[in-house]
């Protein structure tokens, strides 16, 4: 948890840095839902059928798989700085874009390019707060920016909800341009991270920048750290997590990543209007702000997942998300079984919605990142992740793509009936795979793959869970 002691001694640079993450993710949030309220006045004002206003949200997500695979390269090779800043001026650009579309094909080009900025921001500012951020608050941080994008959906949504009276579905989009100029400003006065420089050899500029950010850290020892841990990264091969002992967590992380998206969490953030409107809600209020309402909801189940994760375990966490997940969908099959709502199914209606977001956001949306970045050893942790972003991503293109279509092919029940079953393989997957990490060494995680999926009995040879650490030339062994 962030305390106030942390922030009083963290430099001004490193409160700066916690500023940038919250901006980062809110624009992130942003970007995920403010189409849900735009598309009820595009889809009228270009005449869009249903695969319309499915190419119009997907053209984003498609920018996004790409922007994930050229984010760490490009991040890389320019600098993390450089490349965030790159990308807040072009995400301006497209805002403004998108606003004065003149046509369906111009809206889903920009569209599609916003969503490229979006898919390299998404891998690069996680990067840049780790690296960057003080080490007191750097575990904070990197929850603010899960917070914050959050916090930029319910922005959306009440955005939507102001503008609806008017249709304004131009400055819906464009609003969008604010907290990227923001960042910009904002970028200039942040160095690049240590660990960038020493990537480059630039050891004084590394020096320089993490005296900035933590000058309460002794600097030549972290820098001799952050070398040696580079040293232990560069071993890192894609055929290493392809087979024996890491297929296993290949698979797994892989898996995760998919079912994370394809059980259908981003259909109800971009389309919770339009599946609203299909259960019988009427009105800007019902269509807009219910939605808002339980992103609240989410953002509370958020902060809660974190407080327990430490203390109940991740697999706890995980298997109760996905069975309150569960849950939803039985109340939503019910609700489009039984009509339109009203009276009690009114209540109904918008608790399995609530259900299903909260759910997710507890399990799902709290963990994502907490086994991308347990799962492998250091020389391989940088390629898991990846691989699970771009599974989540790929997953994430096939809903949103489909999603309109199968909900007016097959109705509610139908739709929420697949996501059922989805959530149902999930949980069996998450109960045979997801190791418990809770209390385990980052560098003791390797030995539970070793050892076919199960964790050794502790040995001369093997750490003890409780241990801090294991010597660290075991790790390449």
């Amino acid at each position: 948890m962030l305390r106030i002691e942390d922030l009083r001694r963290a430099s001004g640079l490193g409160l700066i840095v916690a500023g940038t993450a919250a901006t980062i993710g809110v624009i992130y949030g942003y970007d995920l839902a403010n189409i849900a309220g735009a598309l009820l006045f595009i889809t009228k004002e270009f005449h869009l059928s249903t695969v319309g206003q499915s190419v119009v949200t997907t053209a984003v997500v498609v920018g996004e798989v790409l922007g994930a695979i050229v984010g760490g390269p490009m991040a890389n090779a320019i600098g993390r700085k450089r490349a965030m800043l790159l990308l807040s001026i072009c995400y301006t650009v497209f805002a403004i874009l998108g606003a004065v579309s003149v046509s369906l094909t111009m809206l889903v080009a920009v569209r599609f390019l916003l969503g490229l900025t979006v898919g390299i921001s998404v891998v690069v500012a996680p990067v840049f707060v780790a690296e960057s951020s003080p080490a007191q608050i750097r575990g904070a941080l990197l929850v603010l920016y899960q917070v914050a994008t959050v916090v930029g959906i319910i922005i959306a949504y009440l955005v939507d909800f102001a503008l609806a009276r008017s249709g304004n579905w131009r400055l819906m989009l464009g609003l969008a341009a604010i907290p990227a100029v923001a960042i910009s400003l904002v970028l200039i006065r942040v160095p690049d991270t240590s660990r960038w420089y020493l990537m480059k050899g630039r050891r004084e500029e590394a020096r320089r920048s993490l005296s900035r950010v933590d000058p309460e850290i002794d600097v030549e020892r972290e820098l001799d750290s952050i070398q040696q841990e580079m040293r232990s990264e560069r071993g890192g091969q894609l055929t290493e997590m392809l087979r024996t002992p890491y297929l296993r967590a290949t698979v797994f992380v892989v898996g995760l990543g998919f079912f994370i998206q394809i059980t259908g969490i981003n259909s109800i953030v971009y389309y919770s209007p339009l599946i609203f409107k299909a259960m019988g809600f009427t009105g800007n209020f019902s269509l807009l702000i219910l939605p808002a309402l339980v992103q609240f909801a989410s953002l509370i189940a958020v902060i809660i997942s974190l407080s327990l994760v430490d203390r109940l375990g991740r697999r706890p966490i995980l298997l109760t998300g996905i069975a309150i997940m569960i849950l939803a969908n039985v109340l939503l099959m019910v609700v489009f079984a039984l009509g339109k709502v009203g009276g009690g199914l009114t209540a109904l209606g918008f608790m399995g919605i609530l259900l299903f977001t909260v759910g997710f956001t507890f399990g799902f949306g709290a963990l994502v990142w907490v086994y991308a970045g347990e799962s492998f050893p250091s020389r391989l942790r940088t390629l898991g992740a990846g691989a699970m972003l771009t599974s989540d991503l790929v997953a994430n293109v096939i809903v949103s793509a489909v999603f309109l279509v199968v909900l007016n092919t097959l109705g509610g029940v139908g739709t929420f009936g697949i996501f059922l079953v989805l959530a149902a393989l999930a949980l069996v997957f998450v109960f045979k795979l997801a190791p418990e990490t809770k209390g385990r060494p980052l560098e003791a995680i390797r030995f539970y793959w070793e050892n076919g999926g199960r964790w050794p009995e502790p040995t001369s040879s093997t750490p003890n869970p409780e241990s801090p650490r294991i010597p660290e030339s075991t790790d390449d062994q």
